[in-house]
């Protein structure tokens, strides 16, 4: 709540200190760019954007909006959960984690999802090179990209908010940097049709890890969204490489303009798809190298847990005989104590 409220009054102040006409930078898309309508493409006008400097501002703003849901989904959806199942604090965290991702997982899915339907990328894979550079891009596009860049930014001053334990604010600081590299990245290098193709599924993905989690967390037995979740991890993997191989190594390799162009927003040039292509490899490799960690570990503390089942289960048993012993002898033979008994009774009343 407290830090709902910061980021209320932040942006009670900044609407407040700016006019109505200013405010629309912060609110609005900008940089856009209405193409008349032709009897072949289109009966109506259609207006595309492209990317400047005043989408810092708008950026900001919904960083700030992005705080806000943040809070109410914490304090009206999670807070009670946590309340009902009684977690530790360490799985409280995690469950504040995966609940605030897997809600942010799923609306990216389904709305890139229904970019991608609408704007046939997924029919046909040469879209996601052809007619590069992607300068003007349509307005879901452009807002799906400012969101997603207002969300990652939102999560630096969340490290804050959250009181995040200091041993864990370096790897969220890289997790988030990742993110906030390869969007921006996709943005500003006119690769957005790629960009979205890759977020939809790496979020996909993600989405399913993080939902696993939370069942988790409700039953320590359900372990088959994890199975399913690491078999589409690699496949997520192979198919994001298959991918930025074709488009920068057959598709952008292969176009007539191959000159760098700051106006027209031309980077298809070597040098830029080289570092680009090994920007992806590396983060696919990295993210591979702490999924198989991962598997390590979750195999190392399996195993240790069965030695110490086995070993109660024998003391059970061993119990068991123990008793049995005690009242029909030791090993199976009867001793005079156990059998023997009535007839000494008999012989000692006749």
């Amino acid at each position: 709540q407290t830090h709902r409220d910061h980021a209320m009054c932040a942006a009670l102040g900044k609407s407040g200190a700016i006019t109505a006409k200013a405010a629309v930078i912060f609110v609005t898309l900008q940089y856009n760019v209405t193409i008349p309508a032709t009897e072949e493409q289109s009966a109506e006008t259609i207006s595309l954007y492209y990317y400047g400097i005043k989408d810092l501002a708008t950026i900001f703003f919904y960083m700030l909006v992005a705080i806000i849901i943040h809070a109410i989904i914490q304090e009206y959806v999670l807070d009670k959960i946590n309340r009902k199942m009684h977690f530790s604090k360490t799985k409280h965290s995690k469950f504040n984690e995966s609940g605030q991702l897997s809600a942010f997982y799923l609306f990216s899915c389904v709305w890139g999802t229904s970019i991608l339907v609408s704007e046939n990328y997924i029919s046909d894979p040469t879209s996601l090179w052809r007619d590069y550079p992607h300068t003007l891009i349509p307005f879901q596009m452009k807002f799906f990209y400012i969101l997603q860049l207002a969300y990652w930014f939102h999560a630096f001053p969340e490290l804050y908010f959250q009181k995040t334990k200091k041993e864990d604010i370096f790897r969220q600081i890289v997790y988030i940097g990742l993110y906030l590299f390869h969007i921006a990245g996709a943005y500003l290098l006119n690769l957005t049709h790629l960009g979205l193709v890759l977020l939809v599924l790496h979020y996909f993905v993600e989405f399913l890890f993080h939902i696993s989690r939370l069942f988790y967390f409700s039953d320590e037995k359900y372990q088959k969204g994890f199975s399913l979740w690491a078999v589409l991890f690699v496949l997520g993997r192979l198919l994001t490489l298959i991918l930025s191989v074709l488009t920068f190594g057959f598709g952008l390799a292969r176009a007539e303009d191959q000159q760098l162009n700051f106006s027209t927003g031309n980077f298809n040039i070597l040098a830029v798809r080289i570092s680009v292509l090994a920007s992806i490899c590396m983060t696919q490799a990295f993210m591979m190298w702490k999924f198989i960690n991962f598997q390590l570990r979750r195999w190392r503390e399996h195993s240790s847990s069965q030695p110490q089942s086995v070993k109660k289960k024998f003391v059970s048993a061993k119990g068991k005989t123990s008793r049995k012993e005690r009242e029909n002898g030791i090993n199976g033979t009867v001793t005079s104590n156990g059998a023997d008994s009535p007839r000494s009774r008999k012989d000692k009343s006749s």
